[in-house]
């Protein structure tokens, strides 16, 4: 039980770590920030990073993981699967079980790594169930965060997306939406002009949730800090900051 763990761990051994490790007070902690604990064991992520770097990487074993439905399995399959064999398949099979906003968000991450943003974005934000639309603008915000060696204007259809289920007042859409759209104007001064743009017109708008979602997007757009590190990122990388990147 003490072992330390090691690449060598099946799916079956990291299970039994899992369960030695088990807290009921973590697992009341993560019901409070909306998080499904039916099949949780309550593990902080302060424990599942450590063993994730110590398991490796394993595209076998991450499938496991996830077939077992317990959510730190889950989130481990996540953290350890090899992004170069993960499938749109997969991405669509494991989007079946999205039940939780964190699993949702590392799994895409994932797909994100696995560049698979092409294939899933669209085909997500356009799925009305709410936790696999989450998904799709859970991976334009890890996009604008992570696909650096893209083109800004991989960013402008992301947008339209954007404006287009703002509306959607569902708690971890708006919420997804929202950071998506911060997340694109933080890229470039490039992108920041058009995503703060569309902030302020939803921050006009009747509708409460687009009305949220542009309010908090447009405070964090528009603050000096934010402005400040973009134009200290373009006197760096002149290029990107200026031009016709879109």
């Amino acid at each position: 039980m003490d072992d330390e763990p090691v690449p060598q761990w099946d799916c079956a051994r990291v299970v039994v770590w899992l369960h030695g490790h088990a807290s009921d007070e973590v697992l009341a902690g993560k019901a409070h920030f909306g998080i499904e604990t039916v099949n949780a064991l309550g593990i902080p992520n302060a424990l599942l990073r450590p063993l994730a770097r110590k398991i490796k990487r394993d595209h076998q074993r991450a499938l496991d993981l996830w077939e077992t439905g317990i959510r730190e399995a889950q989130l481990l399959a996540c953290f350890t699967d090899e992004p170069g064999k993960v499938t749109v398949q997969q991405a669509l099979n494991w989007a079946e079980a999205f039940d939780s906003w964190d699993i949702v968000d590392h799994a895409a991450a994932l797909f994100i790594e696995a560049r698979l943003h092409e294939e899933l974005i669209a085909l997500f934000v356009a799925d009305d169930r709410e936790y696999v639309r989450r998904a799709g603008f859970a991976m334009i915000a890890w996009g604008a965060l992570h696909l650096k060696k893209e083109p800004d204007s991989i960013a402008i259809p992301w947008l339209s997306l954007i404006e287009d289920h703002a509306g959607d007042d569902r708690n971890f859409v708006k919420k997804a939406v929202n950071w998506a759209l911060r997340q694109i104007g933080k890229r470039s001064l490039v992108l920041h002009a058009p995503a703060l743009e569309l902030a302020q017109k939803l921050e006009r708008s009747n509708n409460r949730s687009e009305r949220w979602i542009g309010r908090d997007a447009a405070k964090e757009l528009s603050s000096q800090s934010t402005i400040d590190r973009l134009d200290k990122k373009a006197a760096q990388h002149p290029a990107r900051g200026q031009s016709g990147a879109i």
